[in-house]
């Protein structure tokens, strides 16, 4: 009996999205991506936003729908891309996040430490090459940048790409917050082909702006709102705390965190990488939510009230600086830890959360936004914007932050 493969998803975004080939249903279809439903697109984001509880797996079908219509539109205009080069860009940016882990950028080096997701994401699609008969090579040369028509990877990753339109319109959505909503039809039929580069026609500056307006604001009212970042610090100092106990004694935790836990450098090893991939695969938030709950009962003081205080959301309390905060007022937040606690200086270090965000809207030493104008002349987003001073959107802002059980009283706060 014949199988009917061809699918269409019904995406709040962008309404029906069509799975194009038995080849993309078969993948989509596969163990490996479909553990991107059990990951969130952004994190924790949901403690503060409720609705923020959306996937990657739908980020994932959400790319490659931008993907198939920019490359619609490019040849629309005349530019040469073949058939086999439309499937090859759609499998890259299908898969492009695939090796995302559990809580997406949270915990990346924690569970998996000298390896990026990016890494791991061309790791997982060199495995389905495998296991489709090198129909995905093209792919792979594209999602590398090997591949001789540039624009197909810059479509992928730059600094306008389908990935990051997709996830500030859908996050935005997901989130509520209304002004990281972006164009994306707009800014796809905007896209030009110059000297294998992209680029974005003058009259679609506007869109562009708006864009990098969008991403300033979507980093720090939600990416990296100060109550998201005591959370996802909690997280990540809880897994630090688990796998220094779980060399001395089980934890309870799923089969496939326990191996993490006790293997971290497992990525290094290449004598087992199928193995490795197979644990890896497996996964995915419900892993270490299930031993977070679980681990609010453990013996271990720090570990069990770092537990109890992310599941009941009792979060720290954050304080954020422009400049790096004093070394005596952080050493004394330290010894007031201890001494609240009654426990040693090494485990109160565990509850006092050190780290700096900061943030490009646009980039100036990555490849630029190009303007195409109307004679042929190119200029960078940053010169040919006249009612934005790109400039400054290019300085990275930095924030150091520092967080601490409420209870603590300093500053007179």
């Amino acid at each position: 009996m014949k199988t009917n493969k061809k699918k269409i998803v019904n995406d709040p975004i962008y309404g029906f999205v069509s799975i194009p080939d038995e080849l993309h249903f078969d993948i989509i279809e596969h163990p490996y991506f479909q553990r991107l439903r059990r990951i969130k697109q952004v994190s924790l984001t949901n403690l503060v936003y409720p609705g923020a509880n959306h996937t990657r797996f739908a980020h994932s079908l959400g790319a490659m729908h931008l993907m198939r219509r920019a490359i619609h539109l490019l040849k629309g205009k005349g530019y040469e891309i073949n058939d086999e080069e439309l499937e090859a860009a759609s499998l890259a940016i299908l898969l492009h996040d695939s090796g995302h882990g559990p809580f997406s950028h949270t915990l990346e080096n924690s569970i998996v430490s000298g390896i990026t997701h990016e890494d791991l994401s061309l790791l997982l699609m060199k495995k389905f090459n495998e296991l489709h008969d090198g129909k995905l090579d093209l792919a792979i040369k594209i999602f590398t940048g090997q591949y001789e028509k540039g624009f197909l990877s810059k479509l992928i990753s730059s600094q306008l790409d389908v990935d990051r339109i997709d996830y500030l319109k859908r996050d935005s959505f997901f989130t509520g917050v209304a002004e990281g909503n972006v164009n994306a039809e707009r800014l796809l039929d905007m896209m030009e082909v110059v000297g294998n580069e992209l680029a974005i026609e003058a009259k679609g500056i506007y869109s562009v702006e708006s864009f990098l307006v969008s991403r300033r604001i979507m980093y720090w009212q939600v990416y990296m709102h100060k109550t998201v970042l005591s959370a996802e610090y909690m997280l990540r100092e809880i897994l630090k705390r688990a796998r220094l106990i779980s060399q001395e004694r089980d934890l309870p935790a799923t089969p496939a965190l326990s191996f993490f836990l006790k293997h971290q450098d497992k990525f290094t090893e290449t004598d087992n990488l199928d193995g490795v991939l197979e644990a890896f695969g497996q996964l995915d938030d419900f892993d270490v939510m299930t031993a977070v709950k679980l681990w609010c009962h453990d013996t271990d003081f720090v570990l069990s009230e770092l537990c109890r205080r992310l599941i009941n959301r009792q979060l720290f309390k954050i304080e954020l600086s422009q400049e790096p905060f004093d070394p005596n007022y952080v050493d004394d937040i330290l010894h007031a830890i201890a001494k609240l606690y009654n426990i040693s200086l090494y485990e109160a270090s565990f509850m006092l959360l050190q780290g700096t965000s900061s943030n490009h809207a646009y980039h100036p030493k990555k490849s630029a936004i190009n303007i195409l104008y109307k004679d042929g002349t190119i200029k960078d987003i940053s010169v040919a914007s006249d009612q934005l001073n790109i400039s400054v959107l290019s300085q990275p802002v930095i924030k150091h932050f520092i967080c601490y059980p409420k209870e603590l009283r300093m500053n007179g706060k």
